[in-house]
Formats: C-alpha cells, sequence, structure tokens
C-alpha cells in the first residue's frame, strides 16, 4: 500500500475569502444545464496531454493514452460518534467542494475499545467521474493546493504500482468553497486519483501533465 502523506496549510484560516474566482461547483450542478458547460481541463487533456504522453511513451494507438478515471475523496468523522453535528457539517462541506451529495459511511466491524458499533456512521465519501471529475481537479491544483502556506508541491512516492495516486489534506479550508466562520470542525480528507494508466511512471506523467505539482 503507499503512504498517504497528510499536507497542512501550515496557518490559521483567514477570515478573508481568496481574490481568486473559482467556478462554484453548484453552477454546474442545475439539472439539464449541465451539458451546456465543457470542463476545460478536458480541453487541455486532449489537445495538449494525450500528444504529449503519445510521444514520451511511443504509443501506437490513442486508446492506450492514459486518462482519469475517477476521484474519490474521503472524510473520516471519528468525532460524529460524539456529535452528529461534525459530521453534518462534514458532509455539507464535502458537497460544497465537490458539488455531488456524498455518501455517509458508516463503521464495518464494532471496536469495542472505541465505543464503535457496527453501523456507525463514521465519515463522508464522494466518487466523482467525468465532468464534475475534470472540474474538481482544476480546482484543486489551480486554486486549492496553491492556498497551501509554503507549499512546495506534494509528493510523488504515493502511488499505488498500478498508476493510482493518494494523498491527504489536513485542512479542508484550502478550498474556496470553504468559508472559515462556517466551520464546525478543522478535519482533513484523503484524496485517491484513480487512472487508466498501468504503471507509476505514466500515472505520474498523466497528472504532471495536467498540473499536478510535484515535488522536485
Amino acid at each position: 500500500m503507499a503512504k498517504v502523506q497528510k499536507i497542512a496549510t501550515g496557518k490559521k484560516a483567514e477570515k478573508k475569502s481568496s481574490s481568486k474566482e473559482s467556478p462554484s461547483p453548484a453552477q454546474f450542478d442545475q439539472g439539464g444545464d449541465e451539458s451546456k458547460f465543457r470542463p476545460r481541463l478536458l480541453d487541455v487533456y486532449q489537445e495538449k496531454v494525450v500528444p504529449a504522453l503519445m510521444k514520451e511513451f511511443n504509443y501506437k494507438n490513442i486508446m492506450q493514452v492514459p486518462r482519469l478515471e475517477r476521484v474519490v475523496l474521503n472524510v473520516g468523522m471519528g468525532e460524529a460518534l460524539q456529535n452528529v453535528k461534525l459530521l453534518e457539517s462534514a458532509v455539507a462541506e464535502l458537497g460544497a467542494i465537490t458539488g455531488q451529495k456524498p455518501v455517509v459511511t458508516r463503521a464495518k466491524k464494532a471496536i469495542a475499545g472505541f465505543k464503535l458499533r457496527q453501523g456507525l456512521p463514521i465519515g463522508a465519501k464522494v466518487t466523482l467521474r467525468s465532468r464534475r471529475m475534470y472540474e474538481f481537479f482544476d480546482r484543486l491544483v489551480t486554486l486549492a493546493l496553491p492556498r497551501i502556506r509554503d507549499f512546495r508541491g506534494v509528493s510523488s512516492k504515493s502511488f499505488d504500482g498500478r498508476g493510482n495516486y493518494t494523498f491527504g489534506l489536513k485542512e479542508q479550508l484550502i478550498f474556496p468553497e470553504i468559508k472559515y466562520d462556517d466551520v464546525a470542525s478543522i478535519h482533513g480528507m484523503d484524496i485517491t486519483i484513480v487512472t487508466t494508466a498501468k504503471t507509476n511512471d505514466e500515472g505520474k506523467a498523466l497528472l504532471k501533465h495536467l498540473g499536478m505539482p510535484f515535488r522536485a
């Protein structure tokens, strides 16, 4: 299993909102209107990333070029055992960040030492595909990660051997959709980016061309 590294902002959240304007996920969640919006990053992938990867890895067929398959965001909220409102807040925030309704995750087995019973809610998860996946990835690399203080890039050592990448964030406050004054508790999340790449090198190249800022 690849080691998941948590990335923190390194400072208390500022109450002032970012000067950069980002497209709110909610504006793309309008039922029949969503087909009108084509993710910017999808155009980047088709027009720039695909040709670059075909040249870099000598692919003979465009179908060999790796692509994003899904992005999974997972928030663990053990505190919800004592305060269910914290989980409700985390679910609302995850929905605001992704533009998609989260699924509440529940304990698969009981752990007596933690007073945890099977089936109790312990977190929330969202799986993004297609349009929302590209929109989220774009906001992640262009708006959210640069808001981390003294950010020097993400580790390239968290691939799983099959081109999929997982990393952790210590605070949800880096996302512009989250307002400091409305936060019930500061919590982190794990983000898994699943690709069709067959190797770590191909997966890393794909994410790098899409804008993922890996450390040198």
